[in-house]
């Protein structure tokens, strides 16, 4: 039978997707009684289990579905950033990793995305920018500095745009400038702490510029250096990280000779290495990633 929490996770995604992944803003008490702090605690107890039941990469729904409705609870405290970035956290691993079809995918995404936008949002409004999405990055994390919220906000809402943008295809979400909006909130964090999530800021705009089509007039700005540069940054931020090392390895494979062979010892070392209890299931999940490549890679160079 399926947990109350797991049911309103999927209700909460069926409406995401009827709606568009909108949802009104949050005003009053918390639902459900007590606090916001004790709500958010609750939510992160089961958020902490995640990896509860998982199948190697794939994580049961139970202890994530959990996470989900507590911190949907805490969302009606219009002031809580916490509970909102952390919101699209829970749901970008619901989405990436438990096994939801292709609309639920796109809809977990969805609601990331909507959740990260409105805690900048409500970032901007503490700093006193009510337009902050409006701001530079250089001038939002003027106004975003020193909000305990602001590096974990900008850091989750960018991760919710660039699995919305793969799940959404490439016309949907160039339609709504994806590239751009990941582009801008990863130059912001690095710019609020470049320390964050073990580097998280250059980790995204890495990928990003390694990933992203080169569109004219869209993503004119991709760059295959720039994917290097700020790989082999975040890898110098935290060099053991499991998602540093497989974003620059799969980029240096498209170049020359020397950085081939160097994804390829990267891909091994990483295939080998012990996974972390703290990120169980995404850890597994990047050693299977890795694995596949090197059998591509080998094949590729056998001419099969």
């Amino acid at each position: 039978m399926r947990s109350t929490a797991a049911v309103a996770a999927a209700a909460f995604l069926v409406a995401l997707a009827k709606s568009g992944g909108g949802r009104p803003p949050g005003g009053g008490a918390p639902a459900g009684g007590g606090t916001v702090e004790r709500l958010i605690a609750d939510a992160d107890a089961h958020y902490a289990r995640r990896a509860a039941g998982h199948a190697g990469s794939r994580a049961a729904s139970l202890e994530i579905s959990e996470a989900i409705a507590g911190y949907e609870r805490a969302l009606p405290d219009a002031s809580s950033a916490e509970a909102r970035w952390k919101l699209a956290r829970a749901l970008y691993f619901f989405g990436t990793y438990t096994a939801l079809d292709d609309p639920g995918r796109t809809a977990a995404f969805a609601g990331a995305r909507r959740s990260g936008e409105e805690a900048i949002a409500i970032v901007g409004r503490r700093k006193g920018s009510v337009r902050i999405r409006a701001l530079s990055p250089e001038a939002a994390a003027g106004a975003a500095a020193g909000d305990p919220d602001a590096a974990a906000s900008y850091f989750w809402t960018a991760v919710a745009w660039g699995q919305w943008a793969l799940a959404s295809g490439r016309f949907e979400s160039a339609r709504q400038g994806a590239a751009d909006r990941i582009r801008n909130d990863s130059l912001t964090l690095i710019r609020v702490d470049p320390t964050f999530e073990e580097g998280g800021g250059y980790r995204i705009l890495g990928r990003l510029h390694d990933q992203a089509p080169r569109i004219p007039l869209l993503t004119g700005w991709v760059s295959r250096a720039e994917a290097i540069r700020n790989l082999r940054l975040s890898i110098e931020v935290a060099p053991a990280n499991f998602v540093n090392r497989h974003f620059l390895a799969e980029a240096l494979h498209k170049g020359d000779r020397g950085q081939r062979e160097e994804a390829v010892r990267i891909e091994e070392a990483l295939a080998a290495d012990q996974p972390s209890e703290a990120h169980l299931v995404e850890e597994i999940a990047l050693q299977e990633q890795a694995r596949a490549n090197l059998e591509s890679w080998r094949k590729a160079v056998g001419g099969r």
